[in-house]
């Protein structure tokens, strides 16, 4: 749940104001309820184990189709900052390696493919427990980068400072974004409860995975707007003066935590359309490999060909 998503968060205090920072609360606030909700309808009735289904139950096959398109639209749209992000942070510092053998591909592109190439193998795991080892990576990354920050604040001559405003109303649906984008990965609950062993513990683990994120989500917005202030940038990385080793610490944990949650985001989207397929070709090997194959194929396609989706904000600053 908690990610990159945490690299803008200073960014909403300076849009927004300091009240800005009841958003992630109130998202944590109503995601929590809704994934007790969807506990609940799971064991209310046998056959309902996804979102579709609860949508299917209450409204019908119509119900069921657009709650599919909905869910799986998201969790596609939600994948392509995972793919542009590595080349808006690398991009500006790697620009020599823009020209390879007299081929012209800006760095953008570069590092976009090379991103989608080390996520490639993720997506072909199937087995969801495989994948939540690979999730501590991103989890580890994150304590990282908070930590990165506070260390840059006290030790690097930065400091903290005081100041902005309280409340900036036009910035508010810019923080709701930002922090809508933070809580993403509601949409894998369903395949999560279903993968625990014991499913008793699911309220106990959404209080403690809530409670962390808003103490990530605010610590990283408090921390990162206090040291720049009105000299914020969109992704907080940005600020960092790069000659310091906790600044090089920080980009390179930011590379590193998408990488670790792609999959984990891209395995509902890639078994629904399994369940569409003839149980013939379901079960063949390599039409599974080219399925989520195509998957990332089409995301990386879709962070070039999207305006704004590929393109480095604040990075020439």
């Amino acid at each position: 749940m908690a990610g990159v998503g945490l690299l803008s968060t200073p960014y909403t205090v300076k849009e927004a104001g300091w009240a800005s920072l009841a958003v992630p609360i109130l998202f944590a606030f109503f995601c929590c309820y809704t994934a007790l909700l969807m506990k609940h309808c799971f064991e209310s009735k046998e056959g309902i184990s996804a979102f579709p289904d609860m949508g299917e139950a209450a409204f019908g096959k119509y119900g069921h189709i657009f709650v599919s398109i909905i869910l799986y639209s998201e969790l596609y749209v939600s994948e392509l900052p995972s793919l542009s992000r590595f080349s808006t942070l690398l991009g500006p510092i790697c620009r020599h390696l823009s020209t390879c053998r007299g081929f012209q591909l800006d760095s953008t592109h570069l590092f976009g493919i090379l991103t989608a190439l080390i996520i490639l193998p993720t997506v072909w795991l199937k087995d969801l427990r495989l994948i939540s080892y690979l999730s501590v990576g991103g989890v580890i990354a994150t304590v990282v980068l908070i930590l990165c920050l506070l260390l840059i604040g006290t030790t690097e001559g930065i400091g903290f400072h005081p100041s902005g405003q309280v409340l900036n109303w036009s910035g508010i649906p810019f923080a709701i974004g930002i922090y809508g984008f933070c809580y993403s990965g509601h949409s894998v609950f369903p395949n999560i409860y279903h993968s625990m062993a014991d499913k008793t513990k699911f309220i106990r683990a959404l209080v403690v995975c809530f409670f962390l994120c808003v103490l990530i989500y605010g610590g990283a917005a408090i921390m990162g707007f206090l040291m720049f202030c009105r000299d914020t940038k969109s992704q907080i990385t940005l600020n960092l003066p790069q000659h310091t080793v906790g600044s090089k610490i920080a980009l390179w944990t930011t590379v590193v935590t998408p990488l670790t949650k792609y999959a984990l985001l891209m395995n509902p989207l890639a078994r629904s359309i399994e369940e569409l397929q003839p149980a013939r070709l379901s079960n063949i090997f390599w039409c599974f490999i080219l399925l989520r194959t195509a998957l990332v194929v089409s995301s990386l396609f879709d962070a070039f060909v999207i305006p704004f989706f590929g393109k480095p904000c604040n990075a020439g600053c």
